[in-house]
Formats: C-alpha cells, structure tokens, sequence
C-alpha cells in the first residue's frame, strides 16, 4: 500500500512539473507574440514622431568599470597603450617584399588607433590592423636598447580577434640592434632577435617562440622554435575576446609562456628547442662505406633442404565439390538478366554516333522464386591436397653482422654555448603580418626586466578590460536559457534537473505513519502476548478520560470488582485468536470502560 502511494506522488509531481513547463512555455509564447505586437506598434508611433519631429539619439550605457589609462611604474624599456589616439613614435614601413608579385608586394596596409568595437570599455584605443589581405607592417624603438645579461626579458601585450582569424599571425618581432637598422624599411628580412605571438591557419593554432642563436664558430644564425604548447589553444582564437600573451625569459635559460598571467608552456633553450642550441659531439662519417661483403641478413633459406617428392605445386587451391546436388527447381533454361521490356530508346539516340541501342538489363523476375537460373555449376571449395609453391625453410644466418652504421667520429662544428639566454641585444618592437581577417586589435605593449613592474601593467590594462568585459557578460540564467534557445532539447534536462530532487524529497521525506488497523493485523500474525500499543491520539484521549474512569471505579462495589477478576481469568483460558482481538478492543479507553461497567 505505501509503496503504492509513493508511485501515486511521484506520478502527480512529474504530471505537475510538466504542466508547468508547458504552462511556462506557452506563456513565454504568448508573451513573445505580446511583445511582437506591442513592438510593432510602438515602432508605427515612433515613425510617426519621427515624422513629426526628430528625436535625440539615446545615451550610451553607462560602463560598469571606469576606463583609466595604465601608466607605467618602474624600469621598462617600452610601454604602448595608444590612449593618445595618435601613432606618435611608430613607423610605417615604405617598403617592399623580394619575391613575390609587384601587387601585393607592398606593405601597403593600413593601420588605424581606435577603440574596439562593441568595447566594453569606453576610452580605451588600440592599434587596429584594418586591411584584409595585404602586408602590414610597422614598428618603433625602444627607450633604450635591451641587452641579454643578468635580468630577465618580460615581453607582454594583449590580442584580441574581433571578427575572428581565418588565416593570419598577430606575433610581434623584437628587432636585432644593428648599424644599419631602418624602421621605414622594414620587412620580413630584417634581423630579429625574437618572434613571439599567436598565428593560425586552417585548423593549424600556434604560439611562436623563435629566437635567433648565433653560431660561435661560423657567427650565422639559426632559428629555434621552442616546442609545441600541450595546452589546446584553439578557445584563444575563436572567442573574441582580448587575451594578454607573455613571454619571461630568465638568465638560467629557463623561459614561460603564458595567457592570460596562466602558463601554457615552459622549458629550457637548451633542451626545449628545435634544433637543439648545441650540435652533437660526434657525427657520422660521411665518407664511410658499407662493405661489398657486409651481410645483413638475419634469416636465410636452408641450402641443405630438398623439395619432398610428393609435394605437387601443379595442384589448384581451389577444386569443384563433388558431393554437391543441384537444387531442385533450378531454372537451366532461364538467364539470370533480361532486357527491361518497358526500356523505350531515347529520341535523341544516334545509331551512326551511339551504335547499336540495347535495353539495359534487369533481374529476371521468374528467378525470384526459383533457387537460381542459367547453367547450374558446382561450387568450388578448397582443395585439401594444395601445398603451394615449395620454398626452403628459413634458418639463422651464420654470416649475419648486423645492420651496417657508419663509423662516428668528432664533429668539426661542434661547440658549447651553455648560455643561449645571452641572445643578440635589441633596440626596436615590430609588425609585420599578413592576414586574410581585419579589425585586429593589438594594445599595451610592455617590455620589462621586472617582473613586479609587468604585472602591475598587465593589471592596469588588460585586468580592466577582463573586468569590464566580465561585468558585460549575461548571468547565469540567462546563458542557460539562450543555450535552450539554440538547442530546444536542453529544455527537458532542465526541467528533470529541477523535477527529480523534488519528486525524491516528497517520495521518501513525506511518509505517513502506520494506521491503526495495519498494526492490528500485525499483532494477529503472532501467538505471542503483545504490549499494548496506543498511537498518540490515543494517548492523550486516555488521558483526559483517566479522572472519569477512577470517579466510576470508586462508585463501584465489591461484587463488581470481582466479576471483572472473574472475567480477567476466563480470558486467561481463552484461545490466542481471542487475546489478539481482546487485546485491539482493550486499546480503546472507551472499550475499556464499558468492559468495567
């Protein structure tokens, strides 16, 4: 019974959940039409007040977070953040890319210092590279050339992808210091100590880190690419949001990369790069010859084994199964296809063209119920007498010398260099990209030997817009119920979400206690004299009627007192079936008295 009132609630919860889900989404439907409606009519009043008489344009929100400009506290070599709305100390490059058409050689693209769009913080310019398929670049010095010694090189700016990055880079070059630096020619080939930054093709999410390490012995240089990042970096590109990348490199060699101040990756220039800084102590000789002789050869056939003289390779693998019965039914006399009887040749078939026009062939529909048609052939199966052509078993080559390598010897470049930190000194901060997407927004430039100083820049700047940005998201609910608006199918996960801890509280929480008449039958499954037992209704009744009870005993007289002895003995005799029921009667006070009087 209570197992079935407990299925009866969860049934009238669910029953309950789901009309008001329903209720909700038809109310959200209705409201919708309202709002459609009332929109509709409010836009027809609005023309005609525009008619009437023009309008002023609404203010523009007011911002939750108060833009400020970061300024820069302690020892920095470069610090940008475009808020003067001009590119003062930037130069464009006039010049042109070797090797490719004259059209698109140019660094012809344009760059413009404006605010982001659909900025969340108001105030807040950036550099902006505003052309699509061009190459962009431009660059600017720092306040005084860095030089690698005994500080660390903190290296950050922020990105932001706003309308997204289909192919292109937003990596910055830290350029070589050199005589002959020019910053209005500016091009891919210009010297560069360091490349650092995102970049993306197709489906190809990569953060550059490549440093150019001199060759001690021969004084070229070498690009090294740090290693892949294991963290997926794909979210960076897509969200449209600005994103502050870091490079700290450290006079142990250690390096870290990092996203938003969160690490990425990290390692060591000397074991972390590729190539590897230092070049192997030995090589191969590349004079050195494998021996005409030299057997590699691991197995070979036995010379001494002798084809068995009755091992026929003439016989098939394959032999007709003799035992095989044709099917009754088989339709000799019938061909599997036959032309389409209802094929008409086309009227523009061209018989000295096309040749000769056939009907295209079809199943031969008496074969259908038939077990085949045409000539009936036995099938084949295996012949079990087949070996093959015979080839000598293979044994351990007694010549065998292993798998020939050539001799090492010293390598005549090799050099140690355990301290590539100490990379080519730099004296300019530049880009130069080509993208396939617009509108990317480049900001706050920091280059720093503190790293102290450059968090407190990165605050200043980049946490501004973090916060800003964070402050303009949707709450909770609404992201909830915009993600059901792309995918109805969430609606019944939220509605089971909410339905289920309700139906289990009430399901197993609010169960009533055993009636009276359960625990009666109870007592009756037993022989065993039982207690009495009196639910708390009856507790108190009794109670309240105890005074009466002792007002009519004391009116009572010996002989009735005895007959109540007597009649206490006669149910001692009695049957257990008597004392069960006795015993439920005896639970009601009333009961009680009557027995008394």
């Amino acid at each position: 019974m209570e197992l079935k009132m407990r299925l009866c609630v969860a049934l009238v919860s669910l029953s309950v959940c789901a009309l008001l889900a329903g209720h909700v989404s038809a109310q959200d439907e209705a409201d919708d039409m309202d709002m459609d409606v009332e929109d509709a009519i409010d836009d027809m009043h609005e023309e005609e007040l525009e008619e009437e008489e023009p309008t002023a344009p609404a203010a523009p929100p007011v911002p939750t977070v108060t833009y400020k400009a970061p300024e820069p506290m302690g020892e920095h070599y470069f610090a940008e953040s475009f808020d003067k709305g001009t590119l003062q100390g930037w130069v464009l490059s006039q010049a042109k890319k070797d090797g490719i058409d004259e059209e698109i050689a140019k660094y012809d693209g344009k760059w413009e210092v404006e605010e982001m769009q659909n900025t969340k913080l108001p105030g807040d310019k950036g550099l902006v590279l505003k052309s699509k398929a061009k190459h962009h670049a431009i660059s600017g010095l720092l306040l005084r050339p860095f030089t690698f010694d005994t500080k660390p090189l903190i290296l950050q700016y922020e990105v932001n992808f706003q309308t997204g990055i289909d192919c292109g880079g937003a990596y910055v070059k830290l350029l070589s210091q050199t005589p002959d630096l020019d910053l209005a020619q500016f091009v891919d080939k210009t010297p560069y100590t360091i490349m650092f930054g995102p970049d993306k093709c197709g489906e190809d999410y990569k953060l550059h880190f490549i440093f150019r390490h001199k060759n001690p012995k021969t004084g070229e240089f070498e690009e090294k690419h740090a290693k892949k990042p294991d963290a997926d970096l794909r979210a960076y590109y897509t969200d449209k949001k600005t994103h502050l990348y870091t490079l700290v490199l450290n006079p142990d060699n250690s390096f870290e990369i990092l996203i938003d101040q969160t690490v990425v990756n990290s390692g060591s220039l000397l074991s972390d790069v590729t190539p590897a800084v230092n070049p192997p102590a030995e090589i191969e000789d590349p004079d050195d010859q494998k021996p005409e002789d030299w057997d590699e050869r691991p197995k070979i056939q036995d010379p001494d084994a002798a084809k068995p003289e009755d091992w026929d390779e003439e016989a098939p693998a394959k032999i007709a199964d003799e035992d095989a019965v044709k099917p009754d039914g088989w339709l000799d006399e019938e061909p599997e296809y036959i032309s389409d009887p209802e094929a008409l040749k086309p009227e523009d078939w061209d018989e000295d063209m096309d040749g000769e026009w056939e009907a295209p062939q079809i199943p031969n529909p008496v074969c259908e119920t038939a077990p085949g048609c045409g000539p009936w052939e036995r099938p084949m199966i295996d012949n079990p007498n087949y070996k093959g052509k015979w080839k000598p078993p293979m044994i351990d080559n007694p010549n065998y010398q292993g798998v020939w390598k050539p001799r090492k010897i010293p390598n005549p470049d090799f050099f140690e260099d355990l301290h590539p930190f100490r990379m080519s000194a730099f004296s300019a901060v530049g880009l130069e990209l080509w993208s396939m997407s617009s509108d990317i927004f480049f900001d706050n430039f920091f280059i720093s030997s503190d790293r102290s100083v450059a968090d407190r820049w990165a605050n200043d700047g980049w946490g501004l817009k973090k916060a800003a940005e964070g402050a303009a998201e949707p709450g909770l609910m609404t992201q909830m119920i915009t993600a059901a608006e792309e995918r109805p199918w969430l609606w019944i996960v939220y509605v089971l979400t909410v339905a289920l801890p309700v139906v289990l509280i009430i399901v197993f929480c609010c169960t009533g206690k055993k009636s009276p008449a359960s625990a009666a039958a109870e007592y009756k499954k037993t022989d065993e004299p039982q207690p009495d037992v009196k639910d708390e209704d009856e507790e108190e009744e009794a109670k309240e009627e105890e005074p009466e009870e002792k007002k009519s005993e004391e009116e009572e007289d010996s002989p009735g007192e005895a007959e109540e002895e007597a009649e206490g003995e006669h149910k001692d005799n009695s049957t257990s079936h008597e004392k069960s029921e006795d015993d439920v009667l005896r639970r009601s006070p009333r009961n009680r008295r009557a027995r008394k009087d």
